[in-house]
């Protein structure tokens, strides 16, 4: 690229985040790279030479500064993936740990909510190259029994792409959503169960294939970086062993 092209990746210390942080800067892309974990954080952000923002998506104060790093770089900003968000517990309703319920909508749909408010502008001024890749996630078009709480999170991120998506429709800004199933990473299911290693490795015990961070990462930057008048509204990517949420091809 001929002039510097920025991208903020949230949640961008592991996983599916580190993944697209690591890609967008392959592809020329000087990447911020935004998480809690300050540790992982930079580690990332030194193997790929990007810019490193400790940044809770909850936070108003965090979110402040990721913006004002954006404007100390011009205050233009090409992509914007919001990614930080996760999944806790597997309660049914009747038994449902309010305060994980809280935590999911805050991280998921509160966090990708501030930092899409806060970063608009620095968007609209990139002038048509701008765009929104929102991971959500296929929890959030359909249902599944115990995770009400996560599913309500990411219906709540897919009504908030759509809906953003009709509100600016006249703005030079794209909106877009990447939908995963089964992605296998260090955290996502050992987080969900406390750091129950056991139950995090039953998930995929037996799935041929399931999907990983590269997976999404590659087609979060596919997306991402389409001609300025191409929109990929949803992409929904799943393993080939997963024909739906509860129907999963296991080998054992």
């Amino acid at each position: 690229m001929s002039e510097q092209h920025l991208a903020v990746v949230t949640g961008a210390s592991s996983g599916i985040g580190a993944a697209t942080a690591k890609l967008l800067a392959a592809q020329g892309f000087t990447v911020i790279c935004a998480a809690r974990r300050e540790d992982r954080l930079r580690a990332v952000a030194d193997e790929i030479g990007g810019i490193p923002v400790v940044c809770d998506v909850t936070s108003d104060a965090d979110v402040t500064r990721l913006a004002e790093v954006i404007a100390d770089h011009g205050g233009r900003l090409d992509v914007l993936i919001n990614n930080a968000g996760g999944a806790l517990g597997l309660q049914p309703v009747a038994e449902a740990d309010v305060e994980q319920w809280r935590s999911m909508f805050e991280s998921n749909v509160i966090g990708t909510l501030k930092v899409t408010k806060a970063l608009l502008p620095a968007l609209v001024a990139a002038q048509g190259a701008g765009i929104i890749v929102n991971v959500g996630s296929v929890a959030g078009y359909l249902a599944y029994e115990g995770g009400a709480g996560y599913t309500v999170a990411k219906h709540g991120v897919q009504v908030m792409t759509e809906t953003l998506r009709l509100e600016l429709w006249d703005q030079p800004v794209r909106i877009t959503e990447i939908a995963p199933g089964m992605v296998q990473t260090e955290e996502f299911a050992l987080t969900r169960f406390g750091g129950d290693q056991a139950r995090a490795d039953a998930v995929y015990a037996g799935v041929p294939g399931p999907l990983v961070a590269q997976d999404v990462a590659e087609a979060i930057v596919w997306m991402a970086t389409r001609p300025a008048h191409v929109n990929v509204d949803l992409m929904v990517i799943k393993p080939r062993a997963q024909a739906a949420l509860h129907k999963v091809h296991r080998l054992t």
